[in-house]
């Protein structure tokens, strides 16, 4: 038997593997790419994990206290709605005109982390269901592995910007290129994302199969 301790450790390391996710990256890198300062390429990150974890609680946090069970159609319609906000992003990054844009509004990765969370706050939940019983210690662990998306996501968007922010420094022209390559990427990997799970798993079929992730 674990002990409480080691339980939220591991949902703590368990949010900051959760940040890496590539859908998580890629829609972050369109929003950094704008950025040519590391502390705002932070805050991008800080911001998307805020908005993440509040989804986290507040629908996670429902699923496990009243037990709710999600229909495979509407897990599978939460995933598509964020290959279609990454192919949103994505457009929006190769439709800008100026290299460099002000200190971000909070609202963007704040909404961005929120729908992200929207599609994986069952597979969170579920997850707890099935090894904690404990209601109380499952908010918490909730709030755990939020805390630990938060901290992993804002290393990640720093990650990102050091060596983006370096080269822009030298070659200002960077990043013109770096936004165009980054809103190519999440314009296809939210097409592959849409195809995957419309047409793979069956969203708009008769018989839609999800595998919560």
């Amino acid at each position: 038997m674990f002990s409480a301790a080691s339980v939220l450790a591991l949902g703590f390391l368990l949010g900051m593997r959760h940040a890496l996710d590539p859908d998580h990256v890629v829609a972050v890198s369109t929003i950094v790419s704008e950025q040519r300062s590391l502390t705002r390429a932070s805050r991008v990150g800080a911001l998307w994990g805020i908005g993440h974890t509040s989804t986290i609680l507040l629908l996670g946090g429902a699923i496990l206290l009243l037990r709710l069970t999600i229909p495979p159609r509407l897990g599978l319609a939460m995933e598509f709605v964020v290959a279609v906000m990454l192919v949103v992003l994505g457009v929006r990054n190769l439709r800008r005109e100026r290299p460099d844009a002000p200190a971000p509004s909070a609202v963007r990765p704040l909404a961005v982390g929120f729908v992200h969370g929207l599609a994986g706050s069952a597979f969170v939940a579920m997850l707890v269901l099935t090894e904690i019983r404990d209601p109380m210690l499952g908010l918490l662990y909730l709030l755990v592995f939020g805390l630990g998306t938060i901290g992993g996501m804002t290393m990640v968007t720093a990650a990102i910007a050091l060596p983006t922010s370096y080269a822009v420094a030298r070659m200002g022209s960077v990043q013109r290129h770096l936004r165009l390559a980054s809103g190519v990427a999440s314009v296809a990997f939210g097409l592959f994302l849409a195809h995957q799970i419309g047409v793979v798993d069956g969203l708009f079929s008769a018989n839609p199969q999800w595998d919560p992730k």
